[in-house]
């Protein structure tokens, strides 16, 4: 389908951060007046959650009035037909493989092997909710918010290199407000020093670019965004990870997408989406 028919783009990124800005405020404001208040958490919880489907809400309120919107949406929801094997492969392995490789590096620095042992829980929470619970629905919501209208109303505009990078940017900018809510994962990174904080903000650029390019190469597959936005969380919280194995992280994933893209330029770089080019 020609992604023409994503044509707002400066409408629905206005509405899918002015919306979750106001919830993802107040949830801050409330969760430092009383940390341990049973019935505050319960509300930085709702409040969270509530903004994080605002996007996914603007969204399907852009689709839903055009018939044919509404048919690429169904036939990209959980299709995989057509996808290669080895995107397959990458969407479920390749963010474990990063993190496993980068505490291997990092042993050459002195870290340690400890590294490599389950967590046994998560390094956040959401008010009410445990870490664990957003690890998976965070990715469900909001993918279906970036990869059913958000990414393809910009690549309609530009080529995708250009469409990643200003995503990343703007994701970057978008997450800014949960570093202020208590005990979310974004708070806890800000609060481990300007390193970390930084390390966050620039591993979300390759990350990006190797969704994007696995999206676009998996026929503009949500499943796929979905699957590898889960693993990124989860394989970064199931290992007793040390924070500086995730800058190391980020490194390797930043090399790669500049393979990636070297290896691939026209189809990151042409202006125009084609798919018989994938």
């Amino acid at each position: 389908m020609p992604l023409e028919k994503y044509r707002h783009p400066v409408l629905f990124y206005v509405f899918a951060t002015a919306v979750p800005w106001a919830f993802w405020f107040a949830a801050a404001y409330l969760s430092h007046i009383a940390p341990t208040n049973q019935l505050l958490a319960t509300a930085v919880g709702v409040l969270g959650v509530v903004g994080l489907l605002g996007p996914t809400v603007i969204a399907f309120w852009m689709i839903w009035p055009h018939t044919d919107l509404r048919n690429d949406l169904a036939r990209r929801l959980i299709g995989l037909k057509g996808v290669r094997p080895v995107y397959l492969f990458l969407t479920c392995f390749l963010m474990l493989g990063s993190i496993l490789l980068a505490q291997a590096i990092s042993l050459l620095f002195g870290y340690g092997t400890e590294q490599f042992s389950l967590s046994g829980k998560s390094s956040f929470s959401a008010g009410i909710f445990p870490g664990w619970f957003l690890l998976f629905l965070a990715p469900l919501i909001e993918e279906l918010a970036w990869h059913s209208y958000g990414t393809d109303c910009l690549r309609q505009r530009m080529s995708l290199l250009g469409a990643s990078l200003l995503f990343g940017v703007f994701w970057v900018i978008w997450h800014m407000p949960l570093s202020l809510i208590k005990d979310y994962y974004h708070s806890n990174v800000a609060e481990s020093g300007l390193l970390h904080s930084l390390n966050f903000a620039v591993s979300l650029i390759p990350y990006v670019i190797l969704m994007n390019w696995l999206y676009y190469k998996s026929n503009r597959s949500i499943l796929i965004a979905i699957v590898f936005h889960i693993t990124a969380g989860c394989f970064n919280e199931v290992f007793a990870t040390h924070p500086d194995s995730k800058v190391i992280q980020t490194g390797l994933l930043l090399v790669l997408a500049i393979v990636v893209i070297l290896r691939d330029r026209d189809f990151f770089l042409q202006r125009d989406y084609r798919e018989d080019a994938l």
